[in-house]
């Protein structure tokens, strides 16, 4: 034994040996490129604490070289043999003293950081912990008889003076980079400021390998977080490969490769991440593997245990132990990095098919998907392809996780019960497989329940107000809730379904093991305690794959819909508005109008009934104004969007126009933002121009008003704004952007008389007297102005040339439509001229100073309401009221006590057949077998009641709490409404509903269910050695305060996430609605660019709420590790008299599974917090103040109410708000 673990220890030597050798030479090669040799020393010198460092680290690498020279000279001398671990630990040594050496001096000279390489830290961690190793196996070995001569012996000396210095090393090379970065700071405080925050955005990208595996990176967002409250500009950058621009340009250059193929989008998408992908199927790969060493070496350490104590055999007992820390070490570090890798994948992919869409939705056609299918694409479908790359990888893990399990059971138990279980193992897949058929079908009832609730929530607050002036909205919530009660069927059947696989998914391993081990009694296989251990931890190692093939089926077909959406979205037709845009050229014709057919949607129907049909050719010159004009419905919008290559054309020649344009629609679209920002539209500011503009467009008055003039914030869809002002606001977007050609749908519907004459005269007129304008109006007064007047009926121009020609004909279209104009004017205001001529100005300005004041307040109140958001921890009353909501929580007790019985059953069963099988005969086969059997399937049932019980409590709650939330905002008063934008009540009718719905339950019933194992496990391992309670407390205490040292950070990045996603869904729809005015400005390329900040934005945020996590996990899975391995040392220490085997190979296997399970607790715990904001919003909109109550019994009106027709008002007072 003692020759194979030296020629193991050699080989490791070596390697390093190799490892630094290779280093050194390299290195050496880089150096001799360069030419820095006259650096000045001194000043690195000046820096006492790294260059003490330094200098201690080379003594002591030297201390150690000549301390085992010595030694293997003097076992040379005296026994005229030396052993190869011997050998290679000395030529390391003065292989790794000489590098350090060589590193010092290199540093120095390059007036750089001290950095020694990666290799020789290793080497330093590997030493220190194989010192450790020997010297506290000589230790246990000689424990009654220890003297501090015992240190100093010729065979401890060299390890008792070498372990000390290696701490010291480890211990400096851990704390050196946080003191050397203080010196940084404090030598380089009069650099530049942007100097330092760029260092600050690279941290991920400049951090070293070490800094990388335990996330160090991040620590620094710790510290701020834990100082004062997160904001977006504490957050740094994603790296260069996530940002929106760079994954969306390698994604298209892949499409255009995939597109001269043939090929898909998949293919395209694979192809612009296969090397991240092929990165992490490694870490996959290191991880299934180092999890399924536990399993494997488990017979080994129980066969270990069931054996005498003997020198030797304690050694091999703590190289077991040390493997399986190694093991289980390799299996956390890779997992972290693997999903950590998984997430980054995500994010990039998601960054670049929602550029993809976003550039592809600029150029739809406006006949193309509706925006909902467009939101509903990057919502749905584009989360869902990111979220696949987590469970990419399972397509090829599944099936090689189940080899290695049957690998392992077939060396423990043979052929045939490997066979059998096998067999079992498909038969629970398939099984499991309609379960989640069911399922999937189940959630897309709900899906579709959802939409049709949310469709109606929609329209419900859009129009809230006209609801509650007509006393409907007891109408509509009843409406709503039929639909939400037919949601919450499909959601309970769902649940219901779930529940039964949960329970397939708890008792497969029970299942397999009857079975199995029934098998192996059937063909005679003898069991012994370590096989039966072995193969249980392998079962439940197997009930990964078992529970996750439904979930990855489902998520491959899913993901391959979403995939085959986007595809089809992205193969629609682009709008060929670029076929008819021409270069200004030196001629006079600025349009050219030439005979065609123009439809909306061009399918076979459409071809016989055109939208615009155009018989004749007409030219437009540069200069002239071109009115059209026409009844409701005859085309005046169409032909302008004909003009402007909206419209597609089937037949016919391309209309041309010549030069820049600009173009006003009917429909004012106005972006978020300021009023200048709206304006500007990404010109650059000319003050005089501007002015002139402000002037023209009669917004000089509105801006004044306002208190923050023109950087007055627009809300969404400019709902802050009226009517005039916003379509004056477009005008003077139209105007500043300085064009050769404009076009004018109706711009002066929204405006009063008087503001229409001013317009018409100041802008249309004055501003634009040399520009081409062809504008669509009712107003038949600004027809004479015009060069050229088009008049519309039925989608044709029936009509054209100047006023005077066409007003000339008394048959004419346009003068029947003049006269007609006239008598409806006569109908609706019958009183004389002069009357009329002297009240109607006094009305107006009366109207306009209400309008004003009513504007004003609106701006006051709505600024000072901003979504309030919850800060700190979430409240206990929050977990409270979500506890016993449904059914007073008389059930949660039921569900713990159900949990406890199948924990205390499992164990049970799995410490009796460890027992029964302990020594042969202590038992029949019959009792063997039974009584396993019957603990297995009580367990069953008890887990079975566990999980219905779940789904009915979950579906109660959701249920209470939608019904508080829906109702609390129905009856809110209609000021609410008008400071609460409505995308606050969707966001928390649908996203934090559903969270609700399916998600928040079983993760608070999952972190205590975790604890439950956790404690179990912690009471079965206190059987064993009471000292690991001890232990444990240590251990926990550490987890806690790492969890309230993470909590805070992570709180804030997750609240900002869901923060950060809203403006690129609102970017999103707001310039899917003004598409056609941004390709007519030609601002696709600025639009992009927002929609990218936004983009990056909201992937900083998740990237490093990504990392946090990953970076809790590391840190409290190495220290849950570091006690399963402190278990096996004290199991292997102990006299087996004093212990019971069974039950310490029982520990053992157990013990496998505590690092995951730790995790699980300690990540549900804080990820728990964070989905509980989901139901603090949900309260907050539970308590909003009510309005009055719809009867009030004392003041209710006589039963032949209203009597006469009239209103009166007496000595009204109100306001707007109570502040």
């Amino acid at each position: 034994m003692m020759a194979v673990l030296d020629a193991l220890l050699g080989t490791v030597n070596v390697a390093f040996l190799y490892a630094i050798l290779i280093w050194l030479l390299v290195d050496s090669l880089r150096q001799s490129t360069r030419n820095n040799h006259a650096r000045v020393v001194l000043h690195y010198f000046k820096r006492g604490g790294p260059m003490v460092f330094a200098v201690f680290t080379v003594l002591s690498c030297a201390v150690i070289s000549v301390m085992n020279i010595a030694l293997a000279f003097y076992q040379y001398s005296s026994r005229r043999i030396i052993g190869f671990n011997s050998v290679s630990l000395v030529l390391t040594w003065v292989l790794a003293t000489i590098v350090s050496f060589y590193s010092m001096r290199t540093k120095v000279r390059e007036n750089k950081r001290f950095r020694f390489p990666l290799v020789l830290i290793l080497w330093w961690f590997f030493a220190c912990i194989i010192d450790a190793l020997l010297l506290s196996s000589k230790l246990v070995k000689k424990f009654e008889s220890i003297n501090l001569w015992f240190f100093l012996s010729k065979d401890n000396v060299v390890d008792s003076v070498s372990l000390p210095l290696l701490v010291l090393l480890c211990f400096n090379v851990c704390a050196r980079e946080n003191s050397d970065l203080e010196q940084e700071q404090m030598l380089l405080q009069k650099e530049e400021e942007s100097s330092m925050e760029e260092e600050d955005e690279q941290a991920f990208t400049n951090a070293s390998m070490w800094s990388k595996l335990a996330f160090r990176w991040l620590n620094p967002i710790f510290k701020t977080g834990r100082i004062q409250k997160l904001e977006l500009g504490h957050i740094p950058p994603v790296p260069p490969s996530e940002t929106a621009e760079n994954a969306s340009s390698v994604l298209e250059e892949s499409l255009r490769k995939q597109k001269l193929k043939g090929g898909s989008l998949t293919k395209a998408i694979a192809y612009s991440i296969w090397k991240s992908l092929a990165l992490n199927a490694v870490l996959a790969g290191v991880n299934t593997g180092a999890s399924y060493i536990g399993p494997l070496l488990i017979t080994n350490f129980v066969n270990f245990l069931l054996g005498d104590n003997g020198d030797s055999s304690i050694q091999y007992g703590l190289v077991l132990a040390f493997i399986f820390f190694l093991a289980k070490t390799a299996e956390s570090l890779s997992q972290r990095q693997w999903y950590f890798g998984a997430q980054r994948i995500g994010i990039r992919v998601r960054a670049a098919l929602t550029s993809l869409i976003y550039s592809k939705s600029l150029l739809m056609k406006c006949a193309g998907p509706t925006q909902g299918k467009i939101i509903n694409l990057i919502n749905v479908d584009v989360e869902r392809i990111g979220d696949f790359c987590w469970y990419i990888h399972g397509v090829w893990l599944l099936p090689v996780q189940v080899i290695l399990a049957l690998v392992i059971l077939y060396i423990n138990l043979g052929g045939t019960p490997s066979f059998a279980a096998f067999g079992v193992t498909i038969l629970v897949m398939v099984c499991n497989t309609p379960l989640a058929n069911k399922q999937e079908g189940l959630h897309s009832k709900i899906m579709e329940a959802k939409d049709s609730r949310i469709k109606v929530t929609s329209e419900t607050m859009k129009n809230i107000r006209i609801l509650k002036l007509h006393s409907w909205e007891t109408s509509f919530l009843q409406k709503l809730l039929q639909l939400r009660e037919t949601e919450r069927r499909w959601l309970q059947k769902y649940l219901y379904t779930c529940s039964a696989v949960a329970t397939l998914f708890w008792t497969s391993p029970t299942l397999v093991s009857v079975v199995t081990f029934g098998a192996c009694i059937l063909v005679k296989t003898e069991l012994t305690t370590a096989t039966v251990l072995s193969a249980l931890a392998t079962f439940r190692i197997l009930q990964e794959p078992i529970y996750n093939l439904p979930e990855l089926i489902s998520m491959i077909i899913q993901t391959k819909v979403s995939v085959d959406r986007i595809q089809e979205f992205i193969k629609e037709d682009d709008q060929n508005q670029f076929i008819n845009r021409h270069s200004s050229k030196i001629s006079a014709v600025a349009i050219e109008i030439k005979p065609g057919e123009y439809v909306w949607e061009t399918n076979d129907q459409t071809h016989k009934n055109p939208t615009i049909q155009i018989t004749g050719k007409l030219v437009i010159k540069k200069g002239q104004k071109v009115a059209i004009c026409g009844s409701v419905g005859s085309g005046k919008s169409s032909l302008i969007c004909c003009l402007l290559g909206e419209i597609p054309l089937v037949s016919g020649a391309v209309t041309k126009v010549y030069g820049t344009r600009s173009y006003v629609p009917q429909s004012p679209w106005i972006q978020s933002g300021t009023v200048r920002e709206n304006i500007l539209f990404g010109k650059q500011m000319k003050k005089d121009f501007y002015e002139d503009v402000l002037d023209g467009c009669a917004l000089h008055q509105d801006i004044n008003m306002w208190g923050d003039g023109d950087l007055n914030p627009v809300e969404e869809r400019g709902i802050n704004l009226s009517g005039g002002q916003k379509q004056r606001i477009q005008l003077a977007r139209a105007v500043y952007n300085d064009s050769d050609i404009y076009f004018l749908d109706d711009p002066f519907s929204a405006v009063d008389a008087h503001t229409g004459t001013h317009l018409f005269k100041k802008c249309l007129m004055k501003l634009l007297y040399d520009k081409t304008v062809v504008y669509a109006t009712h107003q038949l007064e600004f027809l004479e102005a015009a060069d050229l007047i088009l008049v519309m009926k039925d989608g044709k121009i029936v009509e054209s040339g100047s006023y005077k020609d066409l007003i000339a004909c008394p048959n004419s279209e346009l003068v029947q439509q003049m006269a007609a104009y006239q008598e409806t004017l006569h109908q609706i205001n019958p009183c004389q001229e002069d009357d009329s001529a002297s009240c109607r100005p006094c009305q107006k300005n009366q109207i306009e100073v209400a309008e004003e004041n009513i504007q004003e307040i609106m701006e006051d109140w709505g600024r000072s309401k901003e979504e309030e958001a919850e800060t700190g921890r979430v409240k206990w009353s929050v977990y409270s009221t979500f506890v016993i909501s449904a059914y007073k929580g008389v059930l949660v007790p039921v569900i713990l006590l159900c949990q406890i019985l199948f924990q205390v059953m499992q164990m049970g069963s799995n410490y009796w057949i460890s027992w029964a099988t302990e020594q042969k005969g202590r038992v029949n086969n019959k009792q063997l077998m039974g009584t396993f059997a019957l603990l297995s399937f009580g367990g069953t049932i008890f887990i079975l009641g566990r999980t219905v019980l779940m789904a009915a409590v979950a579906v109660e709650t959701a249920q209470r709490l939608f019904l508080g939330m829906i109702t609390s905002v129905f009856r809110a008063p209609v000021s609410f409404f008008d400071t609460t934008p409505s995308s606050r009540i969707m966001s928390r009718s649908s996203t934090d509903q559903s969270t609700v719905d399916t998600d928040i339950p079983y993760r608070l019933a999952g972190l205590v269910f975790a604890l439950i194992q956790l404690l179990s496990i912690i009471v079965l391992m206190s059987q064993v050695a009471w000292q690991v309670i001890l232990l444990f407390f240590v251990v926990f205490a550490i987890s806690i305060w790492y969890q309230a040292y993470y909590i805070t950070t992570a709180r804030e990045l997750a609240r900002m996430v869901g923060i950060r996603k809203a403006p690129i869904l609102h970017h999103f729809s707001e310039s899917i609605a003004g598409a056609a005015t941004i390709r007519c400005f030609n601002q696709e390329k600025l639009f992009m660019t927002k929609l990218k900040a936004l983009i990056d934005d909201y992937s900083r945020v998740a990237f490093h709420n990504f990392g946090t996590m990953e970076w809790l996990s590391v840190r409290i899975n190495f220290l849950f590790n570091l006690v399963f391995y402190f278990v096996l040392v004290i199991l292997v220490t102990l006299p087996r008299s004093t212990i019971d085997p069974s039950l310490a190979g029982l520990v053992a296997t157990y013990g496998l599974n505590l690092n995951v399970l730790q995790a699980w607790v300690i990540w549900n715990l804080c990820n728990v917090e964070n989905k509980m904001i989901s139901v603090e919003r949900i309260l907050q909109f539970s308590s909003i103040p009510s309005e009055a109550p719809l009867i009030i019994q004392d003041c209710r009106p006589e039963p032949e109410w209203p009597k006469e027709g009239k209103v009166e008002l007496r000595n009204l007072h109100i306001r707007y708000c109570k502040d």
